[in-house]
């Protein structure tokens, strides 16, 4: 395989569509994650393949030329050394600076127009934190190096799209932190982007409750009386389709799933494991409510797989090419 450090390919393999206008091949940008975890053999997995990424018209502009599809086969590496020799498996924090660090170079490079979307793999909070800096994951780190008042999780999984309003908080955090104005943001952030990046025009939000039942009408927990319904109630006069408090254990049936675009659930694991059950190869993390592009697989580390040769690459391959057909988009 064949590796450069250059970040521009040397041949260009534009079809111009006109004197002004090019067809222009998204250029992602792949951060590898926790070295000692799957992420970089998928990295190479991924790079072995043919990709069939969505091309975009744009205007001319000389700072995109040379750019080219991707040729199985070849890496373009932007090299940042390690502080410990990886060792599949087995973290050391010691290269904790190392993992931000490519996170931080990607983010610098995407917002300066380098690259077109980001794609990470997957990091290791632990492990960071092991090393002294506090990291609550990806999507937390990167509302803080974006400068972005909110960003908000949502994973999707062919045309089911489940977004989070808290994401990385321990269970009894959880009803602290909802508030009706948390939520209409992130509702609002849903709706807008649902339709500016994925098509979705008017989309039908369904909100979760936070308690078993949606709160029996006060008798099992008052957070939807008191937080969620306002908050829903606020929404729709804002325009913002949205539906709930709904029971979180009959919101996933597919009779009553059809009739909605996304669903807003309260917590990391109540939303979650129903989309990772129903697509766990092909699901892909978006980051919402940030200025650039960034998807990611959605699974962790794998340290028990990293160095066997069996981890799936599958859903970082959905990764990449969303982050391509919505850097298209845009």
């Amino acid at each position: 395989m064949r590796r450069t450090s250059n970040t521009s390919h040397s041949k260009a393999r534009e079809r111009n569509i006109g004197a002004s206008v090019n067809a222009v091949i998204p250029r992602i940008v792949l951060a590898s994650g926790e070295p000692a975890g799957i992420g970089p053999e998928l990295c190479l997995a991924l790079a072995a393949i043919e990709l069939r990424l969505r091309a975009y018209q744009r205007a001319a502009d000389p700072r995109q030329a040379g750019r080219a599809a991707h040729a199985p086969g070849e890496l373009l590496v932007a090299h940042l050394p390690l502080a410990a020799a990886s060792v599949p498996g087995r973290p050391d924090p010691a290269n904790a600076p190392y993992v931000l660090g490519l996170l931080d170079r990607a983010v610098e490079g995407t917002l300066a127009g380098e690259f077109d979307a980001l794609v990470t793999a997957p990091v290791h909070k632990g492990v960071i934190n092991d090393a002294g800096i506090a990291f609550t994951g990806h999507t937390e780190y990167l509302q803080q190096s974006t400068g972005s008042r909110r960003a908000v999780m949502m994973l999707t999984s062919g045309a089911l799209r489940v977004a989070l309003a808290t994401t990385h908080l321990p269970l009894r955090a959880v009803s602290d932190a909802i508030s009706a104005d948390l939520l209409c943001e992130v509702g609002g952030i849903l709706a807008r982007e649902l339709g500016s990046r994925f098509g979705v025009p008017a989309p039908r939000i369904a909100v979760c409750g936070l308690n078993p039942h949606a709160g029996e009408g006060g008798h099992l927990g008052d957070e939807e009386v008191r937080v969620i319904g306002p908050a829903v109630a606020r929404m729709r006069a804002a325009g913002i389709r949205a539906s709930g408090p709904l029971p979180a254990d009959t919101v996933f049936v597919p009779q009553v799933l059809a009739g909605f675009d996304a669903v807003l659930a309260m917590y990391h694991d109540q939303g979650l494991p129903v989309i990772k059950h129903a697509g766990f190869e092909s699901a892909v993390n978006v980051t919402l409510g940030l200025p650039l592009i960034r998807t990611s697989p959605d699974h962790g580390t794998a340290f028990d797989l990293a160095g066997t040769g069996r981890a799936d690459g599958t859903s970082l391959v959905a990764a990449v090419r969303l982050a391509s057909s919505l850097a298209a988009q845009r």
